[in-house]
């Protein structure tokens, strides 16, 4: 029998990929009326994303870099295709295409391989993270001539990190800056690197400062950062808690941005969630409302994981990153996961793998 660490440990990771995965299909869909439409009955189990996104704004961004597009240039290179998601650009000037189009129900999206990536990294009993280890496999993850994942879209940041990388420079300084470098989808890989860490017997304190420069890699803006140490704070504090801690007052100190008394009102309201994650904060990737919205989840449903992850799928927006860290920290509370959905993921025997190696 597992001890109580272990098993919030890997409900956690387990969660994480189901997370992502339920919500996939109405990814980045922000008009919930558009969601009720394409799912009539409500997204309570896996399903393929649908072919027609009427949110979608791919056509839009750049294949060359981070953020949008601009204007040609002979001397970029085309990014998506050439170096990243080969065989993919011809769905990116299309109107109404899914992010995600051809993946398949149980499928995890980019970040969420990122996270696996990272866990096999760390496979082993004394094998601590490194990031010359993590940007190797990440770049290998990324450039494999047969893809070696499923999704379509790569966020600005991934874009952003390999047009630097083709100018010639250092991975370890390929973070690209754009609009929404502070964004919830930095902190999908940061889970995996603080549960690892902290079985594996680093300080808390170390740990924190493994995973500001873990995410500086990829997303170097201060205030996720901030966010950051908030976050592996909450994962160290509800992974170890004793039984007589209040989940609650943990997760509520770990608000940024939002003030604990605000959220605390919010979670007391008789607001409905479309109501709160969608008028009072956004559905959009950006941390300052991704994260609270994420806490108030968490609190609201703490005691029904399946029911939280749901309405965050329903909710839509930035929906797969919230998922995903939401899924965690609902795995940390209760010590389970979803067995029989974790199986239904297309990747389940490597993420469980994956998992059992991490620790």
């Amino acid at each position: 029998m597992k001890n109580n660490v272990s098993l919030r440990a890997t409900a956690a990771l387990k969660n994480l990929f189901i997370g992502d995965a339920l919500a996939m299909p109405a990814h980045w869909f922000y008009n919930v009326h558009d969601i009720d439409s394409a799912f009539p009955n409500g997204i309570k189990t896996f399903e393929a994303p649908p072919k027609f996104h009427p949110s979608s704004i791919m056509s839009m961004h750049s294949t060359s870099g981070g953020g949008r597009k601009r204007a040609a240039s002979n001397q970029q290179p085309e990014i998506v295709g050439d170096v990243i998601l080969k065989g993919k650009q011809s769905y990116w000037n299309r109107p109404n295409v899914h992010y995600h189009q051809g993946m398949v129900a149980g499928d995890n999206t980019l970040n969420a391989h990122c996270a696996l990536t990272l866990m096999q990294t760390m496979a082993g009993p004394d094998q601590h993270y490194t990031s010359d280890t993590f940007l190797q496999a990440y770049i290998r993850l990324m450039t494999a001539e047969t893809p070696a994942h499923p999704d379509t879209y790569a966020e600005s940041y991934h874009r952003g990190f390999f047009a630097n990388l083709e100018k010639g420079l250092p991975p370890t300084q390929c973070g690209a800056v754009t609009h929404d470098t502070p964004s919830i989808g930095g902190l999908v890989t940061i889970a995996p690197l603080v549960i690892g860490e902290r079985l594996k017997g680093l300080s808390l304190s170390d740990t924190r400062k493994r995973c500001r420069q873990h995410l500086a890699l990829t997303h170097p803006d201060s205030f996720l950062a901030e966010v950051c140490d908030a976050y592996v704070e909450l994962i160290d504090g509800l992974l170890f808690r004793d039984h007589e801690s209040s989940v609650q007052e943990l997760l509520l100190q770990a608000t940024r941005g939002l003030s604990k008394r605000d959220l605390t009102k919010l979670i007391a309201s008789q607001y409905t969630e479309r109501e709160v994650v969608g008028r009072v904060l956004s559905t959009a990737c950006y941390i300052t409302d991704a994260w609270p919205a994420v806490l108030y989840l968490a609190c609201k449903h703490q005691q029904n994981p399946m029911k939280a992850l749901q309405i965050n799928a329903e909710i839509g927006g930035d929906n797969v990153h919230r998922g995903a860290v939401l899924g965690v920290l609902l795995g940390l509370i209760n010590g389970e996961a979803d067995e029989s959905m974790f199986a239904q993921l297309t990747e389940h025997a490597s993420i469980n793998q994956a998992i059992e190696s991490l620790f």
